[in-house]
């Protein structure tokens, strides 16, 4: 089945990580990280969602986090290094990223924003995230994640 190639794709193949390409039908709406995991039959500690936040400086910051997990914004905000952090709006995703709601992949934005995986990942050999449009998720290894995004890990969600 061919696929049509997203950015994050196009970087991965143009850096020649290997990676795999998981589709699901997103014709109900349900494009929460929940209802995809639930949707590919995948353990919801593999997939991770991507969430885009913008601190008191005004720097734009993208966090991998698991699906199941919610961002801890003052563990988040310490680790961006800024006093105060917040999710940017909705309306502003696809300006800031090239990407839309519930498609937004940490590969490929139209800015190199600095990113943070959560190190729940470092556990697992091979994380899930959105291939960058809704529908699509991609499989890599966790390191070519880190590597390509240039991510830090560090723990940031609730407990």
């Amino acid at each position: 089945m061919s696929h049509t190639k997203t950015n994050a794709m196009r970087i991965l193949d143009q850096k020649k990580i290997e990676y795999n390409i998981i589709t699901y039908d997103s014709s109900d709406g349900k494009i929460d990280g929940i209802s995809v995991t639930t949707k590919l039959g995948e353990d919801p500690k593999f997939v991770y969602k991507t969430l885009v936040l913008h601190g008191n400086s005004n720097n734009i910051y993208v966090f991998v986090t698991p699906v199941e997990d919610e961002i801890d914004l003052k563990k988040a905000a310490v680790v961006a290094g800024e006093k105060n952090i917040k999710m940017i709006a909705v309306k502003d995703i696809m300006k800031l990223t090239g990407y839309i709601r519930g498609g937004c992949s940490p590969i490929g934005m139209k800015k190199n924003y600095k990113t943070f995986i959560n190190s729940s990942a470092l556990d697992i050999d091979k994380i899930i995230v959105s291939g960058g449009k809704i529908g699509t998720q991609i499989e890599l290894f966790t390191e070519d994640l880190a590597k390509i995004t240039n991510s830090e890990f560090n723990d940031f969600i609730k407990h």
